[in-house]
C-alpha cells in the first residue's frame, strides 16, 4: 500500500470526527487561536528525598510564581505584609483561613474582600488558557459559579449587581470558606501547567510516600528516575538485593516510619532476627545517623543498630550474589566479603589491606561468604513478600513506571537525573550488555526497557530476573546513567575508619559537563539543537557556599539538585535549586532551608528564595513554539488537507449535523 493510499485512509478516519467543511474549519480556527496563546509554565524540581514538608511548600508557591501573581495584582493596593498573609492563605487555605477570618473586625466583610482578591488573582492566572481548559480545571461542585466569577467585568453595568449578589449569596449561605479554599486550589492549579520531577523522590527524608500521593493527584507531571527511585522500584519487583538495600538505607537515616506506617510493611521479623543474632554484638558501626549520641532512648537506638547490622550483612551478601550472577556488570572488584581476614580483622581492597572496625559477623561462612544462612533466607522471604504485597507501594511504583523514564525531551530541554556516561576522553562511554555495545541515547533507551522488564516481565523468566538485577545496577552500578560513579562505598563507610577508602569517584561526565561543546553534543544525540535548548540535571548537590554555580557550560546545562535533604544542606550552604520555564524564559531559583510547615503558616514565612533569569526570551514564547504546538500544527495541516479533500469531492461530506 503506497503513502497516498495510507493518507486517504487516515483522512477518511479523520472525517468521522469532522464530517464536513464547517466542522473541520471550526476546529482549524480554534487550534490556530490556541497556538497564539502564551506557553504554560513548567516547574522543575529534583532530589526531593522524602522531605515532604519542603516539597509541599515549594509545590504550593511554585518557586515564587504564586507570590509573583499576588504582587502583580495587589502591589498598588495592599502592603507587603498583607500580601504575604494572602500568599500563605493560598498555600495553606485549610490551615490559615480560620485564623485570618477570626482576626478580622467583620468576618463577612473579610470573606467578601478575600474572595474578590482571589478572583482577581485567579483571573490573571487563567488569562493564558482557553476557557475550555480553565473549565476542565474547575471543581465539580461549584465550578459553574467560579467560572461566572472569573468572567466578571466591572465595566459591564448590567452585570455588576449580578456579580455582587453572587458573592453576597455565597457568604449568606455559609459557603464562603469552601469557595475560598476552592479558589486557592485553582490558583495553584493554573499557575503551573506542567511539573517535572528530575529524580530521587525516595530515601533520607521521612515521608516519600506522601510526596508520591501528591504527585499522583497532580494534573500534569512527568518523572525522570533517580538512582534512589530505581532502588525502590527494584524492591517492589521483589528483588531481595534491593529490599535489603532499601531497609539498610532507611535505618541509616532513622527513617522507618515510611516503611511501617506509610507502606504497612512490618519490620517485626527483622527486629526479632536481629535481637536474637546480634544481641551480644558490637553495633557501634551501625548506629542510625540521627540517633548518634542520643541518650534519651538508648534501648531503641541499639535495637535499630542491631537491625541495621543484620540487614547490612544480608545486603552485602545479596550484592555479591547479584555481581556473581551478572559478569557483564564488570563489578567483580566489589566482591569484598571473600577478601576479609576474619582472624586478623582486615580486608583486602584494590590499593591495600585495611583494618575493619567490626569483624563480628556470626552469619558469614568464610568458606562461602555470600550464602545466606537458613534464618536469613527465611527472613528475606518474609520481607520480600511484604514489599510485593504492599498495595500502596505497588500503586506508587506503577505510577513511577507510567509517568517516568530515565530521560525526557520536553519543549527543547533534555531532562535526566544522573549523567550520560562518558570515558576519560569525553566520548560517550560504551557498555556491553547482551552482546550489544551501547552508549549515549541508545544506552539510555536500552536501560529503560530492561528496567521495565524487571517489573512487567513474567515471573520466572530470564528477562524478569535480569531486569530485577539491572534495577540494582542502575542504583549503584559502575558508571550507571542514574548513579554516575565508579562504585558506592557503603561497605567502606560502614566498616573502615580510613576515610580515604570512602571516596566514590564520579564519572568523567561531571568534568566535561562544564564545556559548551560537550553539552551541545549531548543535546544533538537526543535530537535537540538550537541556542535555547538546555540540559536539566539533578543528582549532584551544588556547593554554592564554595562559589559553585548551578549553571554550567554558559547556560547549556543547569543542575537543580533540590537540596531538600537536610543532611546535605551544611555542605551545600543552601536548600538547593528549582527551575521555572514560563512564557518569558527560564528562571532558576535558589532556596534557603525551609523553616517548617508550622512556622510558614503561623508567621507567613515563605522559603527565602533568589530568582535569576538566565535565558530570557526576546519575545513572549507562544504555544506554537512548544512540542504541543507542533502537534497542534500537524492537526491543523491534516484538517486543512481534509477540507481540500471535501471540496474536491475526494471524500464525501456528511452535513446531517451541520446545523
Amino acid at each position: 500500500m503506497d503513502n497516498r493510499t495510507d493518507r486517504q485512509k487516515y483522512l477518511r478516519l479523520l472525517a468521522q470526527q469532522y464530517p464536513n467543511v464547517r466542522a473541520a474549519s471550526s476546529e482549524i480556527i480554534h487550534l490556530q487561536a490556541i497556538l497564539s496563546l502564551p506557553k504554560g509554565t513548567e516547574h522543575f524540581m529534583s532530589d526531593l528525598h522524602g522531605e515532604h514538608e519542603a516539597f509541599v511548600h515549594i509545590l504550593n508557591n511554585a518557586s515564587g510564581a504564586v507570590r509573583e501573581k499576588v504582587d502583580i495584582v495587589l502591589r498598588d493596593s495592599l502592603p507587603a505584609d498583607e500580601r504575604a498573609q494572602l500568599a500563605t492563605l493560598i498555600y495553606y487555605p485549610e490551615e490559615k483561613l480560620e485564623e485570618l477570618a477570626a482576626a478580622a473586625p467583620s468576618r463577612a466583610e473579610w470573606y467578601r474582600i478575600t474572595l474578590s482578591r482571589l478572583i482577581d488573582i485567579c483571573r490573571l492566572c487563567a488569562s493564558k488558557y482557553t476557557r475550555a481548559k480553565v473549565r476542565r480545571a474547575l471543581p465539580r461542585w461549584n465550578g459553574d459559579l467560579i467560572n461566572e466569577l472569573l468572567n466578571k467585568n466591572n465595566d459591564i453595568f448590567n452585570k455588576r449587581e449580578y456579580f455582587d449578589t453572587v458573592i453576597a449569596s455565597i457568604i449568606e449561605t455559609d459557603r464562603a470558606e469552601d469557595f475560598i479554599i476552592a479558589m486557592c486550589s485553582l490558583i495553584k492549579r493554573l499557575v503551573v501547567d506542567h511539573l517535572h520531577i528530575v529524580g530521587d523522590i525516595f530515601d533520607r527524608g521521612p515521608r516519600a510516600d506522601i510526596i508520591m500521593d501528591l504527585l499522583m493527584d497532580h494534573h500534569s507531571v512527568d518523572i525522570q528516575w533517580g538512582n534512589h527511585d530505581v532502588l525502590w522500584m527494584g524492591a517492589a519487583t521483589g528483588s531481595r538485593t534491593c529490599v535489603a538495600t532499601v531497609l539498610s538505607n532507611s535505618i541509616t537515616y532513622n527513617n522507618l516510619e515510611m516503611i511501617e506506617t506509610g507502606y504497612g510493611i512490618s519490620l517485626r521479623p527483622l527486629a526479632l532476627f536481629a535481637d536474637e543474632t546480634y544481641r551480644s554484638s558490637d553495633v557501634s558501626c551501625f548506629l542510625p545517623k540521627t540517633a548518634e549520641g542520643d541518650e534519651d532512648d538508648i534501648r531503641d537506638v541499639r535495637r535499630a543498630a542491631r537491625m541495621h547490622k543484620a540487614i547490612a550483612v544480608i545486603q552485602f551478601k545479596l550484592e555479591g550474589q547479584t555481581i556473581l550472577r551478572n559478569p557483564s556488570f564488570g563489578m567483580d572488584d566489589r566482591l569484598l566479603l571473600d577478601k576479609i581476614d576474619f582472624a586478623g580483622g582486615t580486608v583486602q581492597l584494590k590499593d591495600g589491606v585495611y583494618p575493619l572496625r567490626d569483624c563480628d559477623f556470626p552469619t558469614i561462612d568464610p568458606a562461602d561468604p555470600y550464602r545466606l544462612s537458613p534464618e536469613e533466607s527465611e527472613l528475606m522471604a518474609q520481607l520480600k513478600n511484604a514489599f510485593l504485597h504492599s498495595e500502596k507501594l505497588q500503586r506508587h511504583i506503577r505510577f513511577l513506571y507510567s509517568k517516568g523514564g530515565l530521560y525526557k525531551c520536553f519543549n527543547g530541554n533534555l531532562l535526566y537525573h544522573g549523567c550520560i556516561p562518558m570515558d576519560e576522553k569525553g566520548a560517550f562511554l560504551k557498555f556491553s550488555f547482551g552482546g550489544k555495545e551501547l552508549s549515549g541515547k541508545a544506552l539510555m533507551d536500552w536501560c529503560e526497557t530492561v528496567a521495565r522488564e524487571g517489573y512487567y516481565a513474567r515471573e520466572g523468566t530470564d528477562e524478569r530476573q535480569f531486569g530485577k538485577d539491572f534495577l540494582w545496577f542502575l542504583w549503584c552500578g559502575r558508571n550507571s546513567p542514574s548513579f554516575g560513579r565508579d562504585h558506592i562505598a557503603t561497605f567502606e563507610r560502614r566498616l573502615i575508619a580510613d576515610e580515604r577508602t570512602w571516596a566514590e569517584p564520579k564519572n568523567p561526565y561531571y568534568s566535561y559537563y562544564n564545556e559548551d561543546e560537550v553539552c551541545v553534543r549531548i543535546l544533538r544525540e537526543f535530537g535537540l539543537e538550537g541556542e535555547h535548548c538546555h540540559i536539566v540535571n539533578g543528582h549532584v548537590p551544588v556547593k554554592s557556599k564554595d562559589g559553585e554555580s548551578p549553571i554550567k557550560a554558559g547556560g547549556r546545562l543547569i543542575v537543580i539538585d533540590g537540596g531538600f535533604c537536610r543532611a546535605y544542606q551544611p555542605t551545600t550552604g543552601i536548600a538547593g535549586y528549582t527551575l521555572v520555564y514560563d512564557s518569558w524564559g527560564i528562571h532558576i531559583t535558589a532556596h534557603e532551608p525551609f523553616p517548617g510547615r508550622r512556622t510558614a503558616i503561623q508567621s507567613n514565612r515563605d522559603i527565602l528564595s533568589t530568582s535569576m533569569a538566565f535565558d530570557r526570551a526576546e519575545t513572549r514564547i507562544r504555544i506554537r513554539e512548544t512540542d504541543n504546538g507542533l502537534c497542534l500544527q500537524q492537526t491543523i495541516d491534516d484538517l486543512t488537507e481534509l477540507v481540500r479533500a471535501f471540496r474536491r469531492g475526494e471524500i464525501k461530506e456528511d452535513n446531517r449535523s451541520a446545523d
